[in-house]
């Protein structure tokens, strides 16, 4: 077989030549030397000079010969039907498709490029959303990223759709204007204003409720108010003898006004207190004198009265409450600006006592109940177990309850692991079914992950979201979602206009 030789005639470089010369030598030896090697390959190597054989393509770049080349109309497949379920499976990069047209328009879907849609008692009733058990929101976002505005744009939206809202805790007064502007009620609570507020005021008895089985309901909410108003005030539990006390004394003071016609006040309550020689009459052979064991008691309910938290419920009622009102806030903005929130705990508790016969009426209707700036409740025991009480029978009251947070850390506020508030403030966020999270500082991410359980993509996403924008947890679901607001809703939840000039 013949050998291929390289050619050595470039080897030869002749003694006196120029550098250019050189490089062209040294040139053409490399090239030979490929040649050679090229040659001495085996010839089905030879075939496939240049990119790696594996790389090469099954077919030719005209496609598959023969009949199987699936061109020219041949090939035919049976049509086939399935459901969007599947089909969302088949194609899994595609966006959710939302929560339907039903209910209260938010905005805009992000991701989807469509309108957003939310109604928690038409999700609740139609089933569609898997693990979506309650109808209670959270909604947390910094100052300035619209989380107000996205507040009362639902209630105020709510109400077109024939919902009630009530705002029990309004300490910045925010929710006036708007309450107004839909024809709505606002109280407004504090030192010098006309507004009063009895806590001991008797509700009409809902329909179907006999008259006996009413008053033993009414006497048990009165008891459970008063406890609290004096505990709030002893930020301390009240001692068995002086539970005794307030039950005697408010038997004395409804029997006296209802002999006079009158209502029961807690300065009544308050003045059969500092008598214990009554109360022990009252009480007969049930058990020991009270004698001093009710002197705190008394000196708390008095400073309700007397002292520094007197003027909103030391007198009757100078409003009542109208369940058909299409809106009702408590403006607490006078209360609580010394940094003591004695005063606004007890205007919520009564506002609270208050509401709730229309919250119990089967014929009140749905309705909204939102707590703004609830960091603030937070720090109450006595609040977050009313709250509990409510986001636990929210189903059955009818209510969707709203709480409105700067951060999630501020539900760790509640108190130290294990404590029973911070127990209950945890409560409240696994009752809710929706989280609506805005805009969060980076050193609170963490804490929203492991509260919320949010995946990396929802994290990094609360962490650069812009004003108006916000991370929708509807049970299993996610969505970003841009809060669109009409021209004339603005003026009307502007929260910054004292900044402006």
């Amino acid at each position: 077989m013949p050998r291929n030789r390289a050619s050595a005639s470039p080897l030869f470089v002749p003694r006196k030549t120029t550098r250019a010369q050189q490089r062209a030598a040294r040139a053409e030896f490399a090239e030979a030397r490929t040649k050679a090697r090229s040659a001495g390959a085996p010839a089905e190597r030879r075939e496939h000079e240049g990119a790696d054989p594996e790389l090469q393509p099954t077919y030719p770049a005209a496609g598959r010969p023969g009949a199987a080349s699936a061109r020219g109309g041949r090939l035919r497949l049976p049509r086939h039907r399935m459901t969007t379920a599947v089909a969302g499976g088949a194609y899994p990069f595609l966006a959710e498709a939302g929560l339907g047209a039903e209910g209260i328009f938010i905005g805009r879907d992000l991701h989807a490029e469509g309108s957003f849609c939310y109604d928690p008692f038409s999700l609740y009733n139609s089933g569609r959303v898997e693990g979506f058990t309650n109808p209670n929101a959270i909604l947390c976002g910094v100052i300035g990223m619209g989380k107000s505005a996205l507040a009362k744009s639902i209630a105020t939206r709510a109400i077109a759709h024939g919902y009630k809202i009530y705002v029990p805790s309004d300490p910045k007064g925010e929710w006036t204007g708007l309450a107004e502007a839909l024809g709505g009620q606002t109280i407004a609570l504090g030192p010098g204003l006309p507004g009063r507020l009895n806590p001991l005021d008797a509700p009409p008895a809902p329909a179907g409720v006999s008259e006996g089985d009413w008053r033993a309901e009414v006497r048990k909410r009165r008891l459970l108010l008063l406890a609290s108003l004096a505990g709030t005030v002893l930020k301390r539990d009240l001692l068995p003898m002086e539970h005794t006390g307030l039950d005697v004394a408010l038997d004395l003071v409804v029997a006296g006004a209802e002999a006079s016609g009158a209502v029961p006040l807690l300065g009544d309550i308050a003045h059969a207190l500092s008598h214990p020689e009554r109360l022990d009459a009252a009480l007969g052979d049930q058990g020991g004198g009270l004698s001093h064991a009710a002197d705190d008691l008394t000196h708390a309910l008095r400073r309700l009265v007397h002292g520094d938290l007197s003027g909103m419920f030391d007198a009757p009622s100078t409003v009542a409450f109208d369940p058909t009102a299409p809106m009702l806030s408590i403006d607490l903005s006078r209360l609580g600006s010394s940094g003591d929130d004695t005063a606004l705990v007890l205007a919520m508790t009564c506002a609270s006592a208050w509401m709730e016969t229309a919250l119990a009426d089967p014929a009140g209707g749905r309705r909204w109940v939102i707590y703004d700036e609830a960091w603030r409740i937070m720090r109450h025991l006595g609040l977050l177990e009313r709250m509990q009480q409510q986001w636990k029978l929210s189903r059955g009251l009818g209510i969707a309850n709203l709480l409105i947070l700067h951060r999630l850390s501020d539900l760790l506020s509640a108190g130290d692991a294990g404590s029973r508030g911070r127990v209950l403030a945890e409560g409240l966020l696994a009752d809710c079914s929706t989280r609506i999270i805005y805009r969060q500082e980076p050193d609170q991410v963490q804490v929203s992950i492991s509260l919320l359980g949010l995946t990396g993509v929802e994290a990094q996403a609360i962490a650069a979201l812009t004003r108006g924008r916000g991370l929708w947890k509807v049970a299993g679901l996610s969505f970003i979602v841009q809060h669109l607001l009409h021209p004339e809703e603005k003026p009307l939840y502007d929260t910054d206009f004292r900044m402006s000039a």
